[in-house]
């Protein structure tokens, strides 16, 4: 499977319905419609399409948007980065600034996490189980074997082992001017 093949996918689905449960159902589905090594290399073009988006800069983004963001938080932000689509995906890997612009953003600025409806939350975890789940649907093999598949396939984890570029502290005011947009619609208290 190509960048192509995977972006139409995930606009796709994004046509279909808003709610990201039912857009998982749906990528099941037409996952489930394809030959096992389809599924697996979806997969392996996730992977890969996140690579652009394990930086400091990203994680400092996430940071922002959620007053603090742990580094399981930080992964599945990036997997609901993914279910934007590709044009917001490609802009906020290049500026994550840019996010201030998105409407889902945009929705939860000036509001506590604690007031965020389940389907607002920035973050998509259960991408990352879609193949898997269409893979054992179709062979009726348990998940190891999709692992196995996975392994199989002998592509090289294209993630660094640390996020690309230098860490910054949002809370400080010197650093957070760094994104302005986000600041101005998550300001900090310690930024002031």
């Amino acid at each position: 499977m190509d960048d192509e093949t995977f972006w139409n996918l995930i606009e796709d689905c994004r046509r279909e319905t808003p709610d990201p449960d039912e857009r998982l159902a749906w990528l099941r589905g037409r996952l489930s419609q394809m030959p096992e090594l389809e599924i697996v290399q979806f997969q392996i073009c996730l992977d890969r399409v996140l690579t652009p988006t394990f930086t400091w800069d990203m994680w400092a983004a996430a940071d922002m948007i959620f007053g603090w963001c742990s580094d399981d938080s930080f992964f599945y932000f990036r997997l609901w980065l993914v279910g934007l689509g590709r044009e917001e995906f490609e802009k906020a890997a290049l500026d994550p600034d840019s996010l201030a612009g998105t409407p889902q953003v945009r929705a939860l600025a000036g509001r506590s996490p604690r007031a965020w409806g389940d389907h607002e939350w920035p973050e998509w975890e259960e991408l990352d189980y879609v193949a898997g789940a269409a893979f054992e649907a179709v062979t009726g093999k348990p998940h190891e074997d999709f692992h196995d598949a996975l392994d199989a396939q002998d592509v090289k984890d294209p993630e660094p082992r640390h996020p690309v570029g230098d860490r910054w502290d949002v809370n400080r005011a010197d650093e957070a001017r760094r994104f302005p947009n986000l600041s101005a619609l998550f300001p900090a208290v310690e930024r002031a």
